[in-house]
């Protein structure tokens, strides 16, 4: 073989020598081998000497070796080295051992390297491998099959290989399975055309992977192609890109709208908008790409947050404002924005990032919180919260200009009987209207507001004189005189209308309240749609009816209130079947009072609830001594208003009373006047089914008073009727004839009622009505009303008769 070195003679070529034993095992290994292949002897001893050779020349090797020891000549061999370093043909020479007698023991084989160094691989006085091991990736040369031919100690350190398995390694195998077809196709390119580039996952001997970015270029040498690589360790940057794609991904599925310009001079060039931008605002963002923000701004608003954002901008400081701007459909919508100066590296800025945050909802939302918390939610008046608020306004104003303000207190007629005739929807309705026509019958500058329940205050501003008010109050009046029509039905409105103008009837907020109040209720005693302005005389009046409130309410904590019993007779036997409790009020300015000098006080000003409670309470206790006294049998009768029967939890009431005096239901008997029967069907039929639950006795009093509603009637719950007292007086003692009586009694009969008659004041009464079969009757032909222990008198007397 040819010395690629003619400088060198073959004699100086470096040599060195080892024993092998007669299986090719190394039995020595002195310093000119360790030397020359860079392995220790610890390294090597015992391991054959094809390890040291590639794969082609480990087989030349082996087939020559199964000869070696039938021939006594020594043997020339030259092979290719497969240690680290450049690719090296060493010339081997084989000299057969033998021993005393004989027999084949193993050769001495000495070694000469055909390719030693050459000054091309030195590079500044250092050796080629110095220089590839300190390259900042990996290195390595590799054959047309996959196997290394030279690499650097990277190579080592990032597969965790050693030399000698990196010898016998191939470089498809050190990446996992799903790129092993890739890296081979990629080597297999190399060779074919040169050059490529790949990126892939190396694996270490325990299957960590770490991204590397490869390079092979193909090299020819002395006819043979090989390829040369270089891999740089990638991971820094994945995790960049990875920082960067998570960051991405946060820009797009970010609720809030991202907008990122440039800084150019008073524009500021949109560059890139996120998928969250493009919803809120309509716009894509080839749309909006190069364009100034600005484009999109609400002309005419927000003027003020528009310069402060200008000024931000401008002198590059972070600003958050909120203000308008326009989708692209010309939408008008609440923008909360934050923008941000961004700098590069140098300090210099370049760019600003705006986030939007679409706040129209949370505006209409705090508008609407608003406007509930001032306004009466019915109606949509200013509520009593805002009245004042606008009253006090309203006098700050007229002090300035030495104007007048007129206050009206509006009270509407027969609001109660509208609801209850014709139910709440009706009421609402009334309501609404009226709360419509007051607003549209006064100016902008002026507040209607809805005081409590059918109840309406009005603030008229700047008011020049009286007359100019009389004319706006007459107005108002006009306005209620119109029915309302509900479900077909036309319904007739009227209000009492109280005035007190600033600042002749008070200077505060409260006096012209006050005093509008007072007019108004002196309006309200004419029951029609009448105007009263205050005066001071009115005040009197007022607080007499103030005081008698006063009166009743002490009355019922100093236990001024007592009861009567009137007995009520059974007709058929002539005997006591129960009383009926009537309430007096020992007054200690007027003394003793009938119910018509205070219940209609009472129902009015909502007293009558506690009165009726205090009736409930002493019925039963006289039920209790009654019944002690061996009378369980009988009765009392008590009235209820229509106030009290339609009070929540009214039959619960009852039934809690009953319980506490240990009385049987059966004892008890609750009367309710037709009328308010009829003026609230529904509640009606509620209330007297949960009293027939409870076992009480239901009865109608006042039957005949008034147009009866028989088909209403026979469906209630009832146990008695009682007959009016104009029916009862209308039977006639000359001709005992009773036509309205005879006919109730019937009526009641056929409603499986028993008819009981009130006010019986003679004896042609009490026999018309025994012969016409009425079941029972009370009244001063019979007996007085009595004290508590008069009537039990009474019942001992009756039962000795």
């Amino acid at each position: 073989m040819a010395n690629p070195n003619p400088m060198l003679s073959k004699e100086q070529l470096p040599r060195a020598a080892c024993l092998l034993d007669d299986a090719g095992a190394i039995v020595t290994w002195n310093k000119n081998c360790e030397r020359m292949f860079g392995i220790s002897p610890a390294d090597i001893l015992n391991r054959a000497v094809s390890g040291l050779l590639t794969e082609t020349s480990a087989a030349v090797f082996t087939n020559h070796w199964r000869a070696l020891g039938a021939h006594s000549e020594p043997l020339e061999l030259q092979l290719e080295l497969a240690t680290p370093g450049a690719a090296r043909t060493v010339e081997l020479t084989l000299e057969p051992q033998a021993d005393a007698a004989g027999h084949y023991t193993g050769c001495v084989a000495v070694s000469c390297l055909l390719a030693p160094p050459s000054d091309s691989e030195v590079i500044g006085g250092m050796p080629l491998r110095s220089v590839v091991d300190v390259l900042p990736g990996t290195f390595y040369v590799l054959r047309e099959d996959g196997t290394f031919v030279l690499w650097n100690k990277a190579v080592e350190a990032v597969t965790g290989l050693s030399h000698a398995e990196l010898a016998r390694a191939n470089a498809v195998d050190m990446y996992d399975i799903t790129e092993k077809r890739k890296i081979a196709e990629k080597i297999r390119l190399v060779f074919e055309r040169g050059d490529d580039v790949v990126e892939a996952n190396l694996l270490d001997k325990e299957g960590h992977a770490t991204p590397y970015l490869l390079t092979g270029a193909r090299i020819d040498c002395k006819g043979q192609y090989y390829l040369l690589g270089m891999g740089l360790d990638i991971s820094l940057r994945h995790r960049q890109e990875q920082q960067l794609r998570l960051r991405e991904r946060a820009l797009h599925a970010a609720s809030n709208g991202i907008v990122i310009t440039g800084c150019q001079g008073r524009d500021n060039p949109i560059e890139y908008v996120n998928p969250a931008f493009e919803r809120i605002t309509g716009y894509r963002l080839e749309e909006v790409r190069g364009r100034d923000s600005r484009f999109m701004a609400a002309p005419g608003m927000d003027a003020e947050a528009r310069q402060l954002l200008r000024r931000a901008i401008d002198e590059r400081y972070q600003v958050n404002v909120t203000l308008r701007n326009q989708r692209k459909n010309g939408e008008v919508f609440w923008n909360d924005l934050t923008i941000t100066p961004v700098a590069d590296e140098k300090g210099r800025f370049t760019h600003f990032i705006g986030v939007i945050t679409d706040v129209t909802a949370l505006k209409q939302r705090t508008a609407l919180l608003e406007h509930e918390v001032h306004h009466d939610a019915l109606t949509g008046l200013a509520n009593r919260t805002l009245l004042w608020d606008r009253l006090d306004q309203a006098i700050h104003m007229a002090q300035r200009n030495k104007s007048l303000v007129a206050t009206v207190l509006m009270d509407l007629n027969g609001f109660k009987k509208i609801n209850d005739t014709l139910g709440h929807e009706a009421g609402d309705e009334v309501l609404t209207v009226v709360a419509n026509r007051l607003s549209s019958s006064v100016r902008d500058s002026d507040t209607v507001a809805r005081l409590s329940g059918d109840e309406f205050v009005l603030v008229l501003v700047n008011q020049p004189s009286l007359r100019f008010t009389l004319r706006m109050v007459e107005r108002l009046r006009q306005c209620m005189t119109r029915p309302v029509v509900f479900d077909r039905t036309e319904i007739e409105v009227s209000a009492a209308i109280g005035v007190s103008v600033y600042p002749h009837d008070g200077t505060t907020t409260f006096d012209l309240v006050r005093a509008a109040d007072i007019a108004m209720y002196h309006a309200k005693g004419t029951r029609g749609s009448e105007v009263h302005f205050f005066s001071p005389e009115m005040t009197t009046t007022r607080e007499a009816k103030q005081q008698f409130e006063h009166n009743m309410r002490r009355a019922i904590s100093h236990e001024e209130l007592f009861l009567l019993y009137q007995p009520k007779m059974s007709l058929r036997s002539g005997r006591i079947c129960g009383f009926e409790a009537l309430l007096r009020w020992n007054s200690p300015e007027q003394g003793v009072l009938l119910p018509a000098a205070f219940l209609p006080e009472a129902e009015e000003n909502g007293m009558i609830v506690q009165f009726g409670d205090v009736v409930l309470r002493h019925s039963c206790a006289f039920l209790q001594r009654i019944a002690a006294a061996g009378y369980g049998d009988l009765s009392v009768s008590v009235n209820v208003s229509q106030r009290e029967f339609c009070s929540p939890h009214y039959a619960q009431q009852v039934n809690d009373i009953l319980a506490r005096y240990r009385i049987a239901p059966s004892s008890l008997d609750v009367e309710v006047r037709e009328a308010d029967l009829v003026r609230n069907h529904h509640r009606g039929a509620i209330v007297l089914g949960e009293l027939s639950e409870l076992g009480v006795l239901r009865s109608v009093d006042g039957f005949g008073e008034g147009a009866s509603d028989l088909n209403y009637l026979q469906k209630l719950p009832l146990s008695h009727v009682k007959l009016s007292k104009v029916a009862v007086h209308q039977i006639c003692a000359d001709t005992r004839r009773g036509p309205m009586a005879k006919s109730l009694i019937d009526i009641g009969h056929n409603l499986n009622l028993e008819v009981i008659a009130d006010c019986v004041e003679t004896r042609a009464q009490m026999e018309f009505l025994k012969s016409n079969s009425c079941d029972e009757m009370q009244g001063i032909y019979f007996k007085e009303p009595l004290g508590a222990d008069a009537a039990e008198q009474l019942l001992t007397s009756a039962s000795r008769a």
